[in-house]
């Protein structure tokens, strides 16, 4: 019995549990993003204009907090309103709000791609090897992707729903028959 909880101690030293919260593959997952993280760091920052990348972060983070978190909150409850207003399932915004989100998210790291300025457009070109116009409607076509997928899901999902929402609703009717006489 003794040697049980002895292997039982080590299993769980091993396992990382006891030390971190998690397994051991979360944690080397997350060692390996740390350094490729520190790695892109280093070489970003290698360069010599490393006080513009700070700036960049800064204005990133105020651009972010100051102007589009709270845009995006009122777009989300604009659409949640609208869906409980039109009868809809509140859980159905989250099938427009993941690819408008992930759509944004695209726009804005590849916004100098997909709108460039006239003297950037050179420059895009030569590093990239593409034509200037060629990233707007990748973008959009892409964006129609994301949500046409969204709403082939929301598809699957109320069908499978109403499914089984049509066996409870017989199931709820036999059960609520009367007894038979005589009991």
């Amino acid at each position: 019995m003794r040697w049980r909880e002895r292997v039982r101690r080590v299993r769980q030293l091993l396992s990382g549990h006891h030390w971190y919260g998690e397994g051991a593959l979360h944690l080397l997952l997350m060692l390996a993003s740390f350094a490729l993280t520190a790695y892109a760091g280093l070489r970003l920052l290698a360069g010599g204009q490393w006080p513009l990348v700070v700036v960049w972060f800064a204005g990133a983070a105020l651009l972010h907090d100051l102007v589009l978190l709270p845009l995006y909150a009122l777009a989300d409850r604009a659409l949640a309103r609208y869906t409980a207003a039109r009868g809809g399932h509140r859980a159905w915004t989250a099938y427009v709000r993941v690819p408008a989100a992930l759509s944004a998210l695209l726009l804005l790291v590849w916004f100098p791609l997909i709108a460039p300025s006239a003297g950037s457009a050179a420059h895009y070109e030569a590093v990239a090897g593409l034509p200037a116009g060629v990233f707007l409607p990748r973008w959009l076509l892409l964006t129609a992707a994301l949500f046409a997928l969204s709403a082939g899901w929301l598809l699957c999902r109320t069908a499978a729903t109403r499914g089984t929402g049509a066996v409870r609703r017989r199931r709820r009717a036999t059960k609520q028959r009367s007894a038979p006489p005589g009991d």
